[in-house]
C-alpha cells in the first residue's frame, strides 16, 4: 500500500529554515539592511544640505524686514502727524513727547523716542526749540528754523503762529506758505506771536495788531 505523506514534509528542512515575520515579511538579509542604512544616510545628508543652503541665503539677503517703526500720517486738519501702533489713530506731530499719552498704548511717549524724559526740558524753550534736533525723533516730525540752533515740530509750519521766533516758519525764503485762510487777516503784524496774518477775532477790538491799522479800519472781523 502506498503511503501518503503530508505535503511539505519533503521540503520540511527548507520551510524550517525560513521564519515569517509579523505582517508576512521575511527576515531582512544583510544586503537589504545595508541598503536601508545607505538611504537613511543619504536623506540626512540631503536635509543638512538644505539647511546649510537656507542659512547661507539668510546670510546673503539678511534677516526678514521688521515691523515698521514710527510712521508719518496726515491729521484731520491736514497736518503732519504720528501714526499710532493701531495703524488708525493719527496724532499731531507736536503731541509726541509732550508728557501726555495720545496713543492708546503710549508709544508717542516711549523712552526711546523721548530721550528718557529729558526731552520735555528742551521742549519748554519754545518758541523755537533750542539745541540740536534729538536723534531719537524721526525726521518727519521735525522742521528747521532760519536759525540753525532752533527747530520746531513739522505740524507747526505755516500755522500762522511765530513758532520759530523769527517768523522763518511762516515767511520766505525759509518757508513758502499758502495765503492766509478765511479765519485770518493778512497784514504786517505788530504782535510777536504772529507774522504776516492775524486771527480775524482780533479785528475791530480797539487794539492795534497791524502796523497799518488795517485790523481796525479794513478788516471786517470774524
Amino acid at each position: 500500500m502506498n503511503k501518503i505523506f503530508p505535503q511539505g514534509d519533503a521540503n520540511g528542512s527548507a520551510a524550517a529554515g525560513s521564519k515569517a515575520l509579523p505582517g508576512g515579511e521575511a527576515n531582512c538579509s544583510p544586503c537589504c539592511c545595508s541598503r536601508r542604512g545607505a538611504c537613511l544616510s543619504a536623506f540626512l545628508m540631503l536635509l543638512l544640505t538644505a539647511l546649510a543652503a537656507l542659512i547661507a541665503l539668510v546670510a546673503i539677503l539678511g534677516p526678514p524686514p521688521r515691523t515698521p517703526g514710527a510712521q508719518a500720517c496726515v491729521t484731520q486738519t491736514n497736518r503732519t502727524g504720528f501714526l499710532c501702533d493701531d495703524r488708525s489713530s493719527c496724532i499731531p506731530a507736536s503731541s509726541v513727547c509732550d508728557g501726555v499719552r495720545a496713543c492708546a498704548h503710549g508709544e508717542d511717549e516711549e523712552e526711546a523716542l523721548c530721550l528718557g524724559g529729558n526731552f520735555l526740558e528742551v521742549k519748554e524753550l519754545e518758541p523755537g526749540l533750542a539745541g540740536a534736533v534729538p536723534q531719537s525723533l524721526p525726521g518727519f516730525l521735525v522742521a528747521h528754523c532760519g536759525d540753525p540752533a532752533s527747530w520746531i515740530y513739522s505740524d507747526q509750519m505755516c500755522d500762522g503762529i511765530n513758532n520759530c521766533g523769527d517768523c522763518s516758519d511762516e515767511l520766505s525764503p525759509v518757508t513758502t506758505c499758502p495765503p492766509c485762510g478765511p479765519g485770518w487777516w493778512r497784514c504786517p503784524s505788530t504782535v510777536f506771536r504772529y507774522c504776516s496774518c492775524i486771527p480775524r477775532s482780533l479785528c475791530r477790538d480797539h487794539v492795534q495788531h497791524c502796523f497799518d491799522w488795517s485790523d481796525e479800519y479794513s478788516c471786517p472781523g470774524p
